[in-house]
């Protein structure tokens, strides 16, 4: 697992935030947490399928919210360009 390139990486956290980072073409990866409802995370998959975006998929929203250094679980980041 990879995470550390989210540490110091531009990057977007939240389902909304990264479904608009995917719509604007500013997305180039996005984690999901497996442990994260599928009405939330499908939508995301399948935009990233549509726009050719690496998934990388995470253990727990747990460790994802504590990566990107907020205290709450995070179904999805994106990491962005700048």
């Amino acid at each position: 697992m990879a995470l550390t390139e989210l540490k110091g990486a531009p990057k977007v956290v939240g389902a909304k935030q990264v479904k608009k980072a995917i719509a604007k073409g500013n997305a180039r990866k996005v984690y999901i947490a497996c442990d994260a409802e599928p009405h939330v995370t499908e939508p995301i998959k399948a935009l990233c399928a549509e726009k050719n975006i690496e998934i990388e998929m995470v253990d727990s929203m747990e460790i994802l919210g504590h990566t990107c250094g907020i205290e709450v679980g995070s179904a999805a980041v994106a990491i962005i360009d700048e």
